[in-house]
């Protein structure tokens, strides 16, 4: 013998399907107050989450070059303090020339021994500057490059130069002592050389302080594009909290009285069941 299909009365079909889209769309309410998201995947937007995405990219790579600019301001800031330093040696080194030239034979070659010190000090510093295998003191060979955009299109070249003391700088290491006598041509010379070795580093460092200030501005403002895409982001996906929270409550007292409804609608069939 065949089942007989169950046949729901017409009122309590329209009783189910509402209580049905109530429930989807409880469930779909939940999802965002848990996610704290109105648009989860591809399916409840496309064209909302797809664009997101695409910021979420661009900030990611832009966050990605601001950790670069970091590195840079590094390595911008270890060459300055090189240059601070090697500016103390020279001063020193000044200072021993100065000395020299009120000085007897045997203090003259005491002060020069003490000259040559300092020079290979200022080598030494020289070649210490650097930050992460790279040094802005070492030449002009080195060239260290910024990228500032996602793409690279967008960038600072720096190039370096050579703070050595013979060199780069032009220092001189003619001895002090001529046949047993002060050579004041060599001594003047010396601290002729020590002044202009100040300049030029002076004007290095003026070089670096323009970089830094670039490499520093473009920091601030990648960091504002970034804050910029992540709103834009968040602006697209984001759920109303408040919003979600009223729907919630509206929806749970629509799926109370769709289940009441439902109830009353199927009396009739009950009242058939009290006749058997």
């Amino acid at each position: 013998m065949a089942m007989q299909p169950i046949t729901l009365t017409s009122g309590m079909r329209a009783n189910l399907v509402s209580l049905q889209s109530t429930n989807s769309l409880l469930e779909t309410t939940q999802k965002r107050l848990a996610t704290g998201k109105k648009v989860n995947s591809a399916l409840d937007d496309p064209v909302a989450y797809f664009t997101a995405v695409a910021h979420e990219q661009r900030a990611a790579d832009l966050a990605s070059r601001k950790d670069e600019m970091s590195e840079a301001v590094q390595t911008i800031k270890s060459a300055n303090t090189g240059i601070e330093s090697i500016n103390t040696l020279i001063q020193a080194a000044k200072s021993l020339a100065t000395a020299a030239l009120s000085a007897d034979a045997s203090g003259v070659e005491s002060l020069f021994t003490q000259y040559q010190a300092v020079l290979s000090q200022i080598d030494f510093m020289s070649e210490d500057s650097g930050y992460k295998g790279v040094n802005l003191l070492a030449g002009t060979s080195t060239v260290m490059t910024v990228s500032f955009d996602e793409l690279g299109d967008s960038f600072l070249s720096m190039s370096g130069f050579d703070a050595t003391a013979l060199t780069g700088l032009s220092l001189t290491d003619a001895d002090w002592l001529d046949t047993g006598e002060i050579s004041r041509t060599n001594v003047e010379g010396a601290i002729s050389a020590l002044d202009q070795a100040k300049n030029t580093l002076r004007t290095e460092s003026s070089k670096l302080s323009n970089n830094l200030a670039i490499i520093t501005a473009r920091q601030e403002f990648t960091q504002g594009m970034i804050n910029v895409l992540k709103d834009g982001a968040a602006g697209l996906t984001n759920a109303d909290m408040n919003e979600e929270g009223a729907n919630m409550l509206m929806l749970q007292t629509r799926q109370a009285l769709g289940t009441t409804s439902l109830s009353l609608a199927s009396q009739a069939a009950q009242s058939v069941l009290r006749l058997f």
